[in-house]
């Protein structure tokens, strides 16, 4: 019995970002023009500050484990949406936000609401690399200050604008080359959402 179910639309990869694993000021998350095309590991992309079997918790949580301590790292890749970028800078009232400040791996465009798809859907890419998404990322006060050495003050309503928008992080499930110009599909577990009482 298929436990997923593809969705209309196809993506597309815009661009491809390494954040450098070494960093003077560990706050800076700004990402770097990558080399175009790529083989993805298990690990992630080769060289990135994210890349790792595992990784240690951060403050996101700290309400479940110790700060520190190793998990699964989840965190590989952070993805967002050329569309949502659009709609982020224009609720700011900037003309643009580059991909780079938010420290991105993977601009993509084709996927409507890109962010909103559910954890554990899959990104299938059409040389044979598949993603599975962990988590929305959610926006903090990081990107803030790379998007304030371009715009100024109107930074400060980056957090705001970002909420639902802001992309996904995800893991590595099946290796395999990624190019900038690839197209994927997407899948989404068939799974009704949670009843909280």
């Amino acid at each position: 019995m298929a436990v997923f179910e593809e969705v209309a639309h196809t993506g597309r990869v815009q661009r491809l970002l390494i954040v450098p694993e070494a960093r003077a000021d560990e706050d800076d998350i700004a990402s770097n023009a990558g080399p175009g095309s790529l083989s993805v590991t298990y690990e992630g992309f080769p060289g990135e500050r994210h890349s790792g079997l595992t990784r240690p918790t951060c403050v996101r949580f700290t309400d479940i484990y110790e700060e520190g301590a190793p998990i699964r790292n989840t965190r590989q890749i952070s993805i967002i949406s050329e569309e949502e970028m659009a709609l982020v800078a224009e609720g700011m009232g900037i003309d643009r936000i580059e991909p780079e400040w938010l420290g991105a791996n993977l601009l993509i465009s084709g996927i409507p609401d890109f962010t909103l798809l559910p954890p554990s859907s899959r990104l299938l890419f059409s040389q044979g690399l598949s993603l599975v998404i962990d988590l929305e990322n959610e926006p903090c006060g990081y990107p803030a200050k790379q998007i304030r050495k371009v715009h100024g003050t109107k930074s400060l309503t980056f957090v705001k604008n970002a909420k639902h928008r802001r992309g996904v992080t995800a893991w590595v499930e099946q290796e395999g080359p990624l190019a900038e110009g690839d197209s994927f599909r997407v899948f989404i577990p068939k799974q009704p959402p949670w009843p909280e009482r």
